[in-house]
């Protein structure tokens, strides 16, 4: 199943479609927080879920039953595949490393898991080309020598 990405409007219903399962558009609008969208809007945000391929329907009368197509595990699985693809490489490992760094999972949390593992030391990337910038006395010592062999 291909799974299309949401805006984060789209999103954010999508994640009280998920919770209603099956669902009518007046049930939609009874759930859905304050400030409550207009039901034209909520009625597009439908139809675009519909072509992305998110939610199906099925008319009862002159109404629509509207039913999650994508589930919620699959569409986060998607999100974290995605992630991992254009910011880490495809690597799982690095993943995990830029969690520790940044404290977002702690050993504690990894032991629940049985996983023991030691905390990935954070090593500074070296910018030659800044020191090249910041130190450009090199530079002119090369200048000079070759203006006084020129001199000579």
């Amino acid at each position: 199943m291909k799974i299309n990405h949401l805006t984060s409007a789209e999103e954010n219903l999508m994640r009280l479609l998920w919770k209603l399962d099956s669902f009518y558009l007046k049930e939609i609008m009874e759930q859905h927080p304050e400030p409550k969208p207009h039901q034209n809007t909520v009625s597009t945000y439908l139809k675009i879920l519909i072509e992305k391929g998110y939610l199906s329907t099925q008319k009862e009368g002159r109404i629509f039953r509207y039913q999650t197509v994508v589930p919620f595990e699959e569409y986060r699985k998607f999100l974290l595949t995605e992630l991992s693809e254009n910011f880490f490489n495809g690597s799982g490992k690095e993943i995990l490393g830029f969690m520790i760094n940044e404290h977002l999972v702690s050993v504690e949390d990894l032991k629940e898991f049985n996983i023991d593992i030691n905390p990935v030391q954070r090593k500074e990337p070296e910018f030659d080309y800044i020191n090249e910038i910041l130190n450009p006395k090199k530079d002119k010592k090369k200048v000079k020598k070759k203006k006084k062999k020129k001199k000579e």
